[in-house]
């Protein structure tokens, strides 16, 4: 994970994506990673905490100074925050997406664009 154009996991992508806008804790991360895929995608606390503490590791994100939400009014909460390298590593993956699907484009593999089976 902490090698450079290294592809994500589906767990670390989310997270990543979830944390590109604000600094969430643990279950507000698990609440925008099932809104961002319109409930495609639940992630349980095990994959959740198990990915943050790599992603710590790795570098791509740390705890916030943050503390209380007020929405929950629970001061032990932990908040994290997408670090630079987290940013670089998202970026890279949604390029990567990117040149996937222009591949499948043009091999005209997206929905309404099958080239066979007419």
């Amino acid at each position: 994970m902490a090698k450079k154009n290294t592809p994500l996991t589906p767990a670390v992508f989310h997270i990543l994506l979830s944390l590109s806008v604000q600094e969430r804790h643990g279950y507000g991360v698990m609440k925008q990673v099932e809104s961002d895929s319109q409930g495609k995608v639940k992630m349980g606390p095990g994959t959740l905490y198990g990915s943050i503490g790599r992603m710590i590791e790795a570098g791509l994100i740390r705890e916030s100074d943050k503390k209380v939400d007020p929405d929950m009014d629970d001061e032990r909460r932990i908040y994290y925050k997408i670090t630079g390298l987290g940013k670089e590593a998202l970026a890279a993956e949604l390029e990567r997406y990117r040149e996937i699907l222009m591949v499948a484009e043009q091999r005209r593999l997206l929905p309404n664009t099958f080239a066979y089976g007419k």
